[in-house]
This record gives C-alpha cells, sequence and structure tokens, in this order.
C-alpha cells in the first residue's frame, strides 16, 4: 500500500467536515420561521379575542338602565374602551369603538334613532365594534401579506323595550 493509499482509507468522515453545521443552520432557520409565526398569530388571536370580549361588556353595558339611548351608547363606549386600555400605545390611537342601536334583526345601523318599543316589531338592538387597524407596526419582520392590517370585534344585544 503506498501512503497515499494509506492516508485516504484512515480517515473517510474527513471529506463531510461541515455538513452537521450546514444541515443545523437549515433546520434551525425553518424551526425559528415556525416560532415566531406561532407567537405571532398567536398575539393576533389573543389580541382578536380581546376585542371581542370588550364589544361584549359594551354591549351587556347598553343592557343597563339609562335614561335615553343616547346614554346607552356612551355607557357601551365608555366600558369598551376600557377593556382596550391595554393595547400599545400606538394601536390605542387607530383604536375606533362604535356603539350603535338599530332595529333588531338589521345589519344597518345607520338610523339615528329607531323607534324602539316593547312591541317586537319595534325591538331594538345595541351593536358595538371595536377596531384596531395598524397592526402590521407590531411585526415588522414579519411578512406583510400573513398579518391583517386592521382587527375587528362586533357583538350585539337585544335592548329590552320596556325600560325604553
Amino acid at each position: 500500500m503506498t501512503k497515499m493509499e494509506t492516508r485516504s482509507h484512515a480517515k473517510p468522515g474527513r471529506a463531510q467536515r461541515g455538513v452537521y453545521a450546514i444541515e443545523f443552520a437549515f433546520v434551525f432557520l425553518i424551526i425559528f420561521a415556525l416560532l415566531y409565526a406561532v407567537i405571532c398569530y398567536g398575539f393576533l388571536l389573543t389580541m382578536r379575542m380581546s376585542l371581542q370580549n370588550a364589544a361584549e361588556d359594551g354591549a351587556r353595558a347598553g343592557l343597563r338602565y339609562q335614561s335615553n339611548l343616547n346614554d346607552r351608547k356612551k355607557e357601551a363606549k365608555t366600558v369598551a374602551e376600557q377593556r382596550t386600555d391595554w393595547l400599545p400605545a400606538g394601536l390605542k390611537a387607530t383604536r375606533n369603538v362604535d356603539p350603535a342601536v338599530c332595529m333588531a334583526g338589521e345589519d344597518d345601523c345607520s338610523q339615528v334613532a329607531p323607534p324602539c318599543g316593547p312591541a317586537w316589531s319595534n325591538r331594538c338592538q345595541m351593536v358595538v365594534t371595536v377596531a384596531v387597524s395598524g397592526i402590521e407596526a407590531l411585526f415588522p419582520a414579519f411578512p406583510s401579506f400573513a398579518v391583517p392590517d386592521r382587527i375587528v370585534g362586533k357583538a350585539s344585544m337585544l335592548l329590552d323595550g320596556r325600560s325604553l
């Protein structure tokens, strides 16, 4: 056996040096991207559920007795804003709380003062919408196509016609 043959047979793994580091780099990038996506979407879902909860609490606050519908809307807005005080300052500036009263079963709450009363045909509902926009600013490194620009929570409660 020549000296060259002995050397090539002595360490067959020498040509494989560094392969594990390259494999680790690829696997680490994939796992890190998945972990980052799970954390980001977990935060988005938590925020969405918080906005929904704030809208529901605001709608429930509108059920409390008030002397008129405008006072009910003010109370609903106050409660919904209090429930979203945890938002970061940048998102709190884009927060929009919109309480409205409309006829039961209608999606369009553009009427200023619907004829609410105890009769079933005059039933009204309190609809509270809490929206936050500019969400992509929280995740600057995350692809913008994967993050919604606006998250909305919406709830409605049927008003008791006897107390109107």
